[in-house]
């Protein structure tokens, strides 16, 4: 037991006790061990190189870890896994046209293509599709050729586990503005919205998805085959919906943010049956 709670001595009385004075009396803090959190921290890093320390703090508190994101970051910092950052091009102020937000699932899905190369130097292309309002992505597409009706095919393969959308937002490229594209879509009562010519940001949805597509999948992968490229791609597909937290949607993921928004539905549905 400590002398001063032994006798019942105040700090003061004690250090005159002993002739000490207070100023020498300092607080020694005690080494702490973060050698566990460094190694994850470092494991995160190295298998998402582009996740960033927001991202990974994200993951570490959804894994259970307590810790505050100030020590995340230093952490990150200390073991020299910081990004570089790109430095932009300044553009010059335009009028932005507001796009109409989604308010609910599989009311507007975004689609585009993304292209790539096999090792050998073969092209392929990827055909991508996100839910605006949950930023699911349903499914995709990966050939050496995408024409149209290779394209409404796998839509209906898609649509067949997550529903057809309301609408879909397409930029002006010939497998959209063809026939067999705009008749697939008239038959199941879904309307095309084609963005303005030369206008990407019209469609910032899937201009963000195709950016961490291409920069945590493509870029960090050497694809020998089709078959390869497509169960990598899937995998990343299925990383992407339920297991990396997305800043927009509260850092939920999209098949968690999909789900709490169906439970507020069915929970507004009972309250004004039981009204």
């Amino acid at each position: 037991m400590h002398a001063m709670d032994r006798f019942g001595l105040s700090e003061r009385k004690a250090c005159r006790l002993v002739e000490l004075n207070r100023s020498s009396k300092r607080y020694k803090p005690g080494k702490r061990d973060d050698s566990e959190i460094r190694a994850r921290i470092r494991e995160l890093a190295e298998k998402h190189r582009k996740y960033g320390s927001p991202m990974i703090h994200a993951i570490l508190r959804r894994e259970g870890y307590v810790l505050n994101h100030k020590k995340t970051e230093r952490i990150y910092r200390e073991e020299r896994l910081s990004l570089r950052k790109k430095v932009r091009r300044k553009l010059p102020a335009r009028a932005r046209v507001p796009m109409e937000r989604a308010t609910r699932v599989n009311e507007v899905w975004s689609m585009d293509f993304v292209s790539d190369s096999l090792a050998g130097g073969r092209k392929f292309r990827v055909l991508t599709i996100v839910d605006d309002f949950t930023r699911f992505c349903p499914g995709m597409a990966v050939s050496s050729s995408l024409p149209a009706r290779r394209v409404t095919r796998f839509l209906d393969e898609v649509a067949y586990i997550s529903g057809y959308p309301e609408r879909i937002r397409v930029d002006n490229g010939p497998e959209f503005i063809s026939r067999d594209f705009s008749s697939w879509a008239r038959k199941r009562g879904i309307e095309v919205e084609y963005i303005r010519p030369g206008k990407p940001t019209d469609n910032s949805f899937i201009e963000s998805f195709n950016g961490k597509f291409r920069d945590e999948c493509l870029n960090e992968n050497w694809f020998m085959s089709i078959q390869e490229s497509r169960r990598v791609i899937e995998d990343w597909r299925i990383e992407y919906n339920t297991y990396r937290p997305h800043s927009s949607l509260g850092r939920c993921t999209p098949d968690e943010f999909a789900g709490k928004h169906m439970d507020m539905l069915d929970t507004k549905t009972l309250a004004l049956k039981m009204a």
